[in-house]
């Protein structure tokens, strides 16, 4: 209890000292966490949340149109709909919608919190770190009295309790090259039936996949600039072709299809900012980006995959397709033609 007074002194003192500050920032400035800052808001601006998250998200329809916001480092995916045919086999869950599309990874989950910043309300869920792995804020549309009855719901008996927070940072090692079978490795990647298969080929051949991209069969695999993504995106936009974006983090993968219009540069951000849908890339955490082509049973499927220094994934962006239908021709042509290789 001790250590959460302290915290919320300096907290408070910081946010005096930096009133614009984000709180991911203000964490990271102050060596703590995201979460461990929330916990020290309880009775007063936040209230925490029961650990039952599968049966929260399912009830997240009861607010109504909301905005879903998933971050890693250096990319937040925010996208506004309503949470439907939200579902979970065991630890993994699916909310498979048009505008709400995620993939759900519970035990990545630790930690949860209805949060009220200025009237802005939202829930937010942690990680074991600390860090966020996924928020809903409503919306001038959404349904507060859902809302308030389900943070009524699950509220935590015990407001007070300490947070156990295990530091995690993922940083992918790789094994030399010369302990691969790089032939057969090339030679499965060319007889791949669904692009859903490429982990499980990863994971077989021990590889990362940044290593596995340098690994990849000629042509399936190339390194491109920042610039030619944006140029891609860019393309997109002008040619009202739409495209699957792709966000996650150990808990989450937050997905849009759909359009692209409004693309902005504010200083190292890359932004996207239209009604339905926003996207934020920190550009300068960008270590390299890959043009890929995987074979699938429907023909190759091109995607461009963005790391950091760590080998995490930033993002990833597709044409807009489903299992069974080809992938879209202009989206191969943009891609391939607007590919300014490293």
């Amino acid at each position: 209890m001790e250590k959460i007074l302290d915290l919320k002194s300096q907290w408070e003192a910081f946010k005096i000292e930096n009133p614009k500050i984000r709180i991911r920032d203000a964490a990271e400035q102050l060596g703590t966490s995201e979460a461990e800052l929330i916990a020290t808001t309880v009775n007063s601006t936040a209230i925490r949340l029961q650990d039952q998250f599968q049966e929260i998200l399912k009830d997240v329809e009861s607010l109504g149109y909301v905005m879903a916001l998933t971050r890693n480092d250096f990319c937040v995916h925010e996208r506004k709909g309503i949470y439907k045919k939200v579902s979970f086999k065991g630890m993994v869950g699916l909310a498979v919608n048009p505008d709400i599309d995620l993939r759900l990874f519970m035990s990545a989950w630790k930690s949860a919190f209805a949060v009220n910043e200025n009237e802005r309300k939202s829930l937010q869920f942690f990680g074991k770190d600390g860090e966020a792995i996924h928020k809903i804020y409503l919306t001038d549309k959404s349904e507060t009295d859902g809302y308030n009855a389900l943070v009524k719901k699950y509220t935590a008996e015990d407001q007070t309790a300490e947070l156990e927070i295990v530091t995690e940072k993922t940083v992918v090692e790789e094994k030399p090259d010369q302990e691969v079978d790089i032939e057969s490795f090339k030679k499965e990647w060319l007889a791949l039936k669904d692009t859903h298969d490429f982990h499980g080929l990863l994971r077989s051949y021990g590889l990362s996949r940044t290593q596995g991209l340098r690994l990849a069969p000629e042509g399936h695999a190339i390194q491109i600039t920042t610039d030619s993504l944006k140029a891609i995106l860019t393309k997109a936009s002008e040619t009202d072709l739409e495209i699957m974006v792709f966000t996650s983090n150990p808990g989450c993968i937050q997905i849009h299809t759909g359009l692209v219009k409004k693309l902005v540069q504010t200083g190292p951000w890359f932004n996207v900012l239209d009604p339905e849908f926003n996207m934020h890339l920190r550009e300068d955490g960008i270590a390299n980006i890959w043009l890929v082509k995987k074979p699938t049973d429907d023909g190759i499927v091109t995607s461009i995959e963005v790391f950091d220094k760590d080998g995490n994934i930033i993002v990833q962006f597709f044409g807009k397709r489903k299992p069974g239908i080809p992938e879209n021709e202009n989206w191969r042509m943009i891609a391939n033609e607007l590919a300014v290789i490293v």
